[in-house]
């Protein structure tokens, strides 16, 4: 890998940014949408770029090849699943609380490494890690200005989510000797199939009269925060790494609190911002202990 120069930071920070961007764009999309045609147009316009790619490198996407059912099952857990979770809940929860609420994926993959894994157990370092990020997450659950007998459930759904995309990530470990272009335009092509007839029968869009913010807000979902997103992050892996490309954990609750506040008011209590950092330092010590090698 070469050094990072600040090109790659720029780089990184922007995929944080878009990334971060996708929690008040899915607010926005709840307004007009329900959450299964947010979930499905979001991974349809998600699919194009990253097939479209596909297409330009000569990869070949092997969605329905043998390994069909590896694609199809990563496709439900990892995309078909945390998405419409995710904008369920919003709907009911502010956007940057999500941000938070989501932040704590890279802790939940740490404790379930443990146990489906073998070369990623946890010690002591991690364990206080896990521990100081997900008491920030306890402690945003007790703001009752924000959080209450209204949106509890929805909020929690936003975390249930979470556990989904560790464990779509640890599947994804059994393909992982396929390109990741091929990996994200097959699942992608799966999520879609799934979900398509379930949003078309349950939701029936074609009866909706949306607002324009909420439709430009769903394709941006689905071409920037879902495509682009993928594509970039490829860029950065290829040429930076796993740990540089790491560090986008850390700036993602920050700029979807940030995010929040500046397009849609949000409220930041006191609360939010000690859950913030609570959160981040535990991811911070997490990947600190990742460091440690067990003997």
């Amino acid at each position: 890998m070469r050094e990072s120069k600040p090109l790659d930071y720029f780089l990184l920070t922007i995929l944080a940014l878009i990334w971060a961007s996708a929690f008040f764009n899915i607010k926005i999309a709840t307004y007009s949408y329900g959450p299964l045609t947010i979930a499905f147009l979001r991974i349809f316009f998600g699919a194009i770029p990253v097939v479209l790619l596909c297409y330009l490198k000569k990869i070949k996407i092997e969605a329905f090849s043998k390994d069909w059912y590896w694609f199809a099952a990563i496709g439900i857990i990892n995309l078909v699943i945390p998405f419409f979770l995710i904008a369920y809940g919003v709907q009911k929860v502010q956007s940057n609380l999500a941000a938070i609420l989501m932040a704590s994926t890279p802790l939940t993959a740490t404790a379930l490494a443990h146990f489906f894994t073998k070369n990623e157990k946890i010690n002591l370092i991690k364990s206080l890690g896990i521990l100081i990020g997900f008491s920030g997450i306890i402690f945003l659950f007790s703001d009752n200005l924000l959080i209450n007998e209204n949106n509890f459930f929805s909020a929690f759904l936003i975390l249930f989510g979470s556990c989904f995309y560790v464990i779509g990530g640890l599947l994804t470990l059994k393909i992982s000797n396929k390109e990741n272009e091929n990996v994200t335009a097959s699942i992608l092509i799966w999520g879609a199939l799934v979900l398509m007839p379930i949003s078309l029968f349950l939701e029936q869009p074609w009866n909706l009269t949306p607002r324009l913010d909420s439709t430009l807000a769903l394709i941006y979902l689905g071409i920037f925060s879902t495509g682009i997103a993928w594509l970039l992050r490829f860029y950065i892996l290829k040429h930076n790494g796993l740990v540089f490309q790491a560090q986008v954990a850390y700036l993602i609750p920050i700029f979807g609190v940030i995010l929040g506040f500046l397009i849609l008011n949000e409220a930041i209590t006191s609360k939010v911002i000690i859950s913030l950092i609570a959160v981040i330092i535990g991811i911070y010590i997490v990947k600190k202990g990742s460091k440690i090698k067990l003997v």
